[in-house]
């Protein structure tokens, strides 16, 4: 694996050290604070996206220390005390961190992650954080529209080459692994990550060759038991799947073997497919795959089988590794709440000129409901001490437009935020990254049909606790004045 033990520690924005140079010299050393990451909306106006990245984030706080060489370049800003350096030096970490478990649907303003412990050591991990679980929750997200565009088929992880660095590559396939794809391209995320690896050739396989055909025959007699040929280089239909078929009758048949596949990365991949299909059904070959590629996503796949395209899998590069339509996951990491020396909490809320931007104060806990077929009905966020109760149902209101309620009964309540980290020790070992997609797959399902629209989606609620919207109105009109 990309070195899991390597030092992390100062992955972290600049003003995060500036900022606990100044805790540290203010006395905040052991000043017990909350905060929050949550996201404020779904990429491509989706109604949900997945939680990812977990494994990774506790990876990176496992590891966390200055190094000597950490504190003779920081020394070298001239912008820090010794003995704050001297405090990085012996850095430990104390925090409690909750967390909602990889594969799960998530939904904005959630706390996703909650971190309690000394204001310091809350703020160094930000920025690690933050990169961790905005990327591989954006490719995950990505990647479970797409996954669910294929209605079933399988869906290949093809965009290591276009990925935004080796970590983008890497991680990124882990991600689009949870989502629901079946392989991935990129060689060392299968080696480490047990993801099946996926691939045949090139359009430069086929050019090598003197002829198409005999590159086709090379490569069938090499790989006899997976045999899948790149149609498309020259011309489709009438030479691809013509010496493809070739190649069949002459090299696999008399072995005893079945083609694979064939795969189109070109032209109009529904006519091509549906012609490809009846050449290859009268030539005796019904069970030969077909699979397209070329810059895919989840709307082209859509229409794709909209248009009764005959393809039975699809290769996935740019727009999946990237996110190509909405890069940006923007979650973000603020302040909840600072405990008291008599352990009580004051509450912390961010106001904004935008609704969207104020913050959710307190030390909190997310709870999922869900009915008695098991379908999530919305979420509620509580305080930390309320325990929720559906014996007698419960009734949820918008945080927003409050008049509008709804009560839920023959329900049950699942609380989210999982125990990561106490006083700083690990508590929680994340489960196999198969399990994690196959947990993922379970949890989409619960949500109703309406919530995974590509296009307005139905609103999921997330819903705030009498006790927590009591605390968040009384703070706001307190501040307003």
């Amino acid at each position: 694996m990309l070195d899991v033990k390597r030092n992390l520690t100062t992955l972290t924005d600049f003003y995060e050290l500036t900022m606990s140079a100044g805790y540290f010299d203010e006395g905040y050393v052991d000043k017990i604070s909350v905060f929050d990451m949550f996201f404020r909306r779904v990429p491509d106006g989706g109604g949900y996206a997945i939680m990812a990245g977990l494994q990774q984030f506790i990876e990176a706080v496992d590891n966390l220390k200055f190094t000597e060489e950490d504190i003779t370049y920081l020394r070298s800003t001239e912008m820090f005390s010794e003995p704050f350096l001297n405090y990085l030096a012996n850095f430990q970490f104390h925090c409690n961190i909750w967390a909602i478990e990889e594969g799960t649907p998530i939904f904005p303003h959630e706390p996703i992650v909650t971190v309690e412990g000394p204001a310091i050591e809350c703020q160094l991990i930000e920025t690690l954080m933050l990169v961790t679980f905005n990327h591989q929750c954006l490719i995950a997200t990505k990647g479970n529209r797409i996954v669910r565009s294929a209605e079933g088929r399988p869906v290949m992880e093809f965009g290591a080459r276009r990925a935004q660095g080796y970590d983008g590559a890497y991680y990124g396939a882990r991600a689009a692994y949870i989502s629901g794809c079946s392989s991935t391209s990129c060689v060392m995320a299968g080696r480490d990550f047990g993801i099946p690896v996926s691939g045949t050739m090139a359009h430069a396989w086929v050019q090598m060759f003197p002829t198409q055909y005999e590159a086709f025959k090379k490569y069938a007699e090499m790989y006899p038991d997976n045999c899948i040929l790149l149609v498309d280089t020259y011309n489709v239909l009438k030479s691809g799947i013509p010496d493809a078929i070739k190649v069949f009758d002459e090299v696999l048949k008399p072995l005893g073997k079945r083609p694979r596949g064939v795969r189109i990365d070109s032209g109009d991949i529904a006519y091509l497919s549906k012609k490809a299909r009846k050449m290859l059904d009268e030539a005796g070959y019904p069970d030969c795959t077909i699979c397209a590629s070329n810059s895919l996503d989840e709307y082209i796949v859509r229409d794709l089988i909209l248009q009764g395209a005959r393809i039975d899998s699809f290769g996935i590069g740019e727009n999946l590794i990237t996110a190509k339509s909405d890069p940006v996951f923007g979650g973000v990491y603020k302040l909840a709440a600072v405990k008291e020396e008599d352990g009580t909490y004051t509450p912390k809320i961010k106001l904004s000129e935008t609704a969207a931007k104020m913050t959710i104060p307190g030390l909190k806990k997310l709870w999922r409901i869900y009915d008695e077929d098991g379908k999530a009905m919305a979420d509620l966020i509580t305080l930390a001490d309320e325990e929720v109760s559906t014996k007698h149902g419960i009734t949820l209101f918008d945080p927003v437009e409050t008049w509008k309620e709804r009560t839920f009964v023959n329900c049950t309540a699942r609380c989210l935020s999982t125990p990561i980290y106490v006083e700083g020790k690990r508590v929680y070992t994340s489960p196999d990254l198969h399990d994690i997609k196959k947990f993922c797959k379970a949890q989409v399902n619960t949500l109703w049909d309406e919530v995974k629209r590509f296009e307005n989606p139905h609103r999921y609620y997330v819903d705030l606790s009498q006790k927590l919207w009591d605390l968040r109105h009384d703070l706001l009109k307190a501040m307003s004045k």
